[in-house]
């Protein structure tokens, strides 16, 4: 019996928090430099293979990197590239993960013509680097959640603040994204294409029945702005197909579902409200509207929740398998701990815990229970535990993943946080 292969070379991926976006009072920051990931990148890296983990999402900062003028200096990435060759893993390169270069109106055709010359260039830079194919990227990350954290929640740049600019500046990042698809693939027609954004369910108050319906749009409308476009479904002047969209990356965490708050941000919902849907059901109403093959592109629990998180969203993956969706990976993000955006305290959500030291230095040291409980999915999926010499030899059989969904039947179950 032919086996059905899958996309990426280990079921479980992880990813490295990458953000470059301006910050309001705190202007430009770069979280590869705040979480000391350049310097430590060796370490980080070799850290995936001894978790049977091959694959990872990595960011170019194009704020960083874009001199102006079509000059580009990617020497930052080095580091990475050396890495991700030397422990053997692959990387999905995000090219705009929140921040784009100072006095670009994002808006504009500039936007979208720069945003396209220097993801052509970024994606020749690593393709000449790579150690194994084929390539992917993430071409703008979250679009829909950056529209509404840039464009009306005015947390970081361009700072909207109404729902109106949100839909706009949404629309504006979906153009130069299927620009920049293009562009990448005009070189690299075997580029794979990761499109991300978060599962969201939003609700109404109980005592507002009459946001009923604002909240049905969030969660069945606006939620899907980008994807809509990037896929064809909607705005087809702007040249968007299932083949841009190629992957669908559904990023789930607890506060993705919500109850409404106007104006935003709104309230995540408390373990144990009646209102929280299973993480089954919104992944399957995603990938029945696409029909693409997916990964849940991000998720995590927090602190010591992390094993049980896991273990919840496992079940509810292998669920959705069972339903006929088309699931390729679960990635584990973050690999190394991040800070909360706002007040900069750890959120204690990685694989690996961050302690600072006296000299500075930020110490990673894996979580053991979450790592725990990495290995026995692995072994419940027939994945490898760590890597071996070669772990591009041959994908993922997700006719092993679905021999354990079936196997294990676990039901969609709204009873998890």
């Amino acid at each position: 019996m032919t086996q059905r292969a899958g996309i990426f070379p280990t079921f479980f991926l992880s990813g490295f928090e990458c953000s470059t976006f301006d910050w309001g009072e705190k202007g430009r920051r770069d979280l590869n430099e705040e979480l000391q990931h350049y310097s430590h990148a060796d370490e980080d890296y070799a850290m995936l293979p001894r978790l049977g983990i091959a694959v990872a999402r990595e960011g170019v900062p194009w704020p960083l990197v874009d001199k102006g003028d079509g000059q580009y200096d990617f020497s930052c990435i080095d580091p990475f590239l050396e890495a991700q060759r030397r422990h053997r893993v692959l990387p999905i390169w995000d090219l705009c993960h929140y921040g784009y270069p100072d006095g670009l109106d994002p808006m504009s055709d500039a936007f979208t013509a720069r945003f396209t010359a220097y993801a052509r260039a970024a994606a020749r830079y690593v393709a000449e680097r790579a150690h194994h194919g084929p390539l992917f990227f993430t071409p703008i990350n979250e679009p829909t959640f950056w529209g509404y954290m840039g464009g009306e929640w005015a947390w970081c740049a361009p700072f909207g603040k109404s729902a109106d600019f949100r839909r706009r500046f949404t629309l504006a990042l979906a153009r130069a994204d299927i620009a920049a698809v293009k562009a990448i693939r005009e070189d690299f027609p075997d580029a794979r294409m990761v499109h991300i954004d978060p599962l969201i369910w939003v609700v109404p108050p109980r005592d507002r029945p009459d946001l009923a319906e604002a909240a049905h749009r969030e969660s069945y409308e606006d939620a899907y702005i980008a994807w809509d476009v990037i896929s064809g479904l909607k705005h087809p002047e702007y040249g968007g197909s299932p083949e841009a969209i190629d992957i669908i990356g559904l990023n789930n965490y607890s506060f993705g579902q919500m109850e409404l708050r106007q104006p935003g941000p709104h309230c995540p919902l408390e373990p144990g409200d009646g209102r929280i849907r299973p993480l089954c059901d919104l992944i399957e109403e995603s990938w029945k509207k696409y029909r693409r093959p997916c990964i849940v592109a991000e998720t995590s629990g927090l602190h010591g929740g992390r094993p049980d998180w896991l273990n919840d969203v496992a079940s509810e993956c292998l669920a959705t398998v069972n339903r006929g969706v088309d699931l390729h990976g679960i990635c584990l993000f973050p690999a190394v701990d991040m800070t909360d955006w706002h007040t900069g305290e750890w959120l204690h959500m990685g694989i690996a815990d961050v302690e600072q030291l006296p000299t500075g230095a930020l110490m990673r040291t894996p979580f053991l229970p979450y790592v725990e409980a990495l290995h026995r999915w692995q072994r419940r999926l027939r994945r490898v535990t760590q890597l071996d010499e070669d772990p591009f030899d041959e994908p993922v059989n997700l006719d092993d993943v679905v021999a354990a969904a079936e196997e294990l039947s676990p039901e969609a179950d709204a009873d998890w946080h």
